[in-house]
């Protein structure tokens, strides 16, 4: 079967990986630095508003802000401790503070740093301080006689109003961006999904196809040797064969490959009747395939095709029947009841397969010893409602 994951096209994955790049190196710092524009109305303030050794140190502090501000993607990230956090949120702070004497009204500036770090990490629940940072940002300058900022011109300055906006906007946009890194994961994850089930419907079909395929090859190998002393027509009749059949392989390897396999009910009760018949096994095989739902068919031609090869290669039998039904279809022998011999896998294998083709439309296979002796292999598949 198929696997039912879609493929992920090569557009996809080159936007998974752009995805992942904004994300990483350089651009995170470059990414960071944008905002550090706003400090711009700090410089400002400061040239206008302080003299000598205040500017000086004005100037030096909003440095070091914008210098602590830039290495914030190398100092926290979202899954830091929040001991990391606040300590860097702590410094922050304390610089924020420490400039508002000389940038004065203007220095609020900084806080919207502050709130950005504030809703990066804990997203809604950062509203508190933002509040406080706007009520701070509108009062403060009113409260200090030096700065001369009346209550309404604090209310036409737009520090109060940005606080809150640029909150929302970070907000938002984070939202977004860990939505597009959710979706660049899953995508990813879907990608090495659909390559795992591809390279296990390919190893499944390849033993499926192969191994039918090779022993009849090796049963007819056989036979066309031990006639090959006696009766050198019917032994180059069978080499012909041979090399038919592995014309066959080669054909059904590229197309398990492909991922187009034509197998039919019908057509491996024919195949399986004549490696019966090679191998020197009675075949009891119904000879029409009618009873059986269109759509059903393919699945148990699977089931006829490993079910007549482990009776050809490991239940030395003398006999064997396939049975139809609409929902069933069962393969039994009389031969030794015993699965493949110590160390072979290669009957675990067919029959791990065949159940996963089976379970995947609602069905189960039964395989195991019988009481009166051999071996029975049945797949049944559940009424439709029952699935």
């Amino acid at each position: 079967m198929a696997t039912d994951i879609p493929p992920v096209t090569p557009g996809e994955a080159e936007w998974v990986a752009s995805q992942r790049r904004w994300a990483e190196g350089w651009r995170q710092v470059a990414l960071a630095g944008l905002p550090l524009l706003y400090l711009i109305y700090v410089v400002i303030s400061v040239t206008e508003n302080s003299r000598g050794a205040g500017r000086v140190a004005g100037y030096a502090i909003l440095a070091a802000f914008a210098a602590c501000w830039l290495a914030a993607p190398l100092l926290i990230w979202e899954n830091s401790s929040l001991r990391r956090y606040w300590l860097y949120f702590g410094l922050l702070f304390a610089l924020s503070v420490a400039e508002l004497p000389f940038g004065r009204a203007a220095g609020f500036v900084a806080f919207i740093f502050l709130v950005i770090l504030s809703v990066a990490r804990f997203g809604g629940w950062s509203l508190p301080l933002v509040a406080a940072f706007a009520l701070a940002a509108l009062i403060v300058p009113v409260l200090i006689p030096s700065w001369h900022v009346s209550l309404a011109k604090s209310f036409e300055d737009v520090t109060p109003v940005a606080i809150p906006i640029v909150a929302i906007v970070t907000f938002v946009v984070l939202q977004v961006l860990r939505g597009s890194q959710a979706l660049a994961e899953a995508r990813a994850e879907l990608a090495r999904l659909a390559a795992e089930n591809e390279r296990m419907r390919i190893a499944r079909d390849l033993h499926d196809l192969l191994g039918h395929s090779l022993t009849t090859i090796t049963v007819k190998a056989g036979l066309a040797r031990r006639l090959g002393a006696t009766d050198a027509a019917r032994a180059v009749s069978q080499i012909a064969e041979v090399e038919d059949l592995c014309r066959q392989a080669l054909a059904d390897v590229r197309s398990a490959v492909s991922g187009y396999r034509d197998v039919t009910l019908a057509g491996e009760l024919a195949r399986g009747r004549e490696l019966l018949r090679a191998s020197g096994i009675a075949a009891d095989l119904p000879t029409a395939t009618d009873l059986v739902d269109p759509a059903n068919q393919e699945l148990f031609g699977w089931a006829v095709r490993e079910g007549l090869t482990n009776v050809v290669r490991h239940a030395r039998a003398s006999s064997c029947a396939v049975r139809l039904s609409p929902s069933s279809v069962e393969i039994v022998d009389d031969g030794s009841g015993e699965p493949a011999g110590p160390g072979d896998k290669v009957l675990g294998n067919g029959l791990s397969g065949l159940r996963e083709r089976v379970t995947a439309v609602g069905g189960v296979v039964d395989a195991g010893p019988q009481q009166a002796g051999g071996w029975r292999l049945r797949v049944t598949l559940m009424p439709e409602g029952s699935r």
